[in-house]
């Protein structure tokens, strides 16, 4: 009876044994299997099975990872102090060498990004930090992509996300920003006094060949005060005005009369 139910149990325990290697993997995942702690090909997704007691199994995400980078504190190329944040988005390519060439690719993709965020930050100048982050994000992400490879990750964008400037600094891009608000202001009010001269030079021209035109002008003024203004207005009105009214009565005026 003894023997039976050591058979029985030995029984249980091997259909259970074998049951346990039976893996389920999600679309996104791959096992890296490690058969006598050598690496054999990954597998996976779907259903796989795994020797129990001669297989290691680790399993690898391959969704994009998205990753804040805390905030570093730079000193730019002309001598500013910031403090530079930014997210990476990287993801696994191959889970054999994510898993076999670095203890934990996580941890060192994120100490990579900020060594990086520090170093191309600091070799840059303030106004080329606030100007060019898309230069600026191009050039960490080739960088960190350039260094990841080896280990099987992808880096797929880098973004500076804040840049926190010191109250100083902000006073004095403030006093700039409204300084060159002030010369465009003035550069285009000059522009239009030019053009104001130049329509004004043309008009002289126009009624220097054209006399009746300066009458003209200086009636239909006198109509607009006069309708605008409800109140006596007294304009003086220059005498050379009215002679070419007055020159044909002077013309009738001077001809010789007939005798009666």
């Amino acid at each position: 009876m003894f023997d039976l139910s050591s058979a029985a149990l030995l029984v249980l325990f091997a259909i259970v044994l074998l049951i346990s290697g039976v893996k389920i993997l999600s679309e996104y995942e791959r096992a890296v299997i490690f058969r006598l702690g050598r690496l054999v090909p990954h597998r996976g997704p779907g259903i796989i099975y795994v020797i129990p007691l001669l297989e290691r199994m680790v399993r690898v995400d391959l969704r994009t990872i998205t990753m804040d980078i805390p905030a570093q504190d730079v000193i730019t190329r002309d001598n500013v102090s910031v403090k530079v944040s930014a997210v990476l988005y990287f993801r696994v390519l191959d889970p054999s060498k994510a898993t076999v060439e670095i203890e934990n690719y996580l941890f060192a993709t994120s100490q990579l990004a900020q060594t990086t965020l520090r170093s191309v930050c600091g070799r840059a100048e303030l106004d080329e930090l606030l100007a060019e982050r898309e230069k600026i994000n191009t050039y960490i992400q080739e960088i960190i992509d350039a260094q990841t490879e080896p280990w099987g990750i992808k880096v797929s964008l880098v973004e500076v996300k804040h840049i926190d400037l010191p109250q100083e600094m902000q006073r004095a891009i403030a006093r700039q920003a409204e300084a060159e608000r002030e010369r465009r202001a003035k550069v285009i009010s000059a522009e239009g006094e030019f053009q104001a001269a130049q329509r004004l030079a043309e008009a002289s021209q126009i009624i220097e060949q054209h006399p009746v035109a300066l009458q003209l002008r200086y009636l239909q003024t006198l109509s607009n005060i006069a309708t605008g203004n409800p109140s006596t207005t007294l304009f003086p009105v220059p005498i050379n005005l009215v002679t070419p009214f007055l020159g044909g009565n002077k013309q009738a005026s001077d001809e010789p009369r007939s005798p009666a």
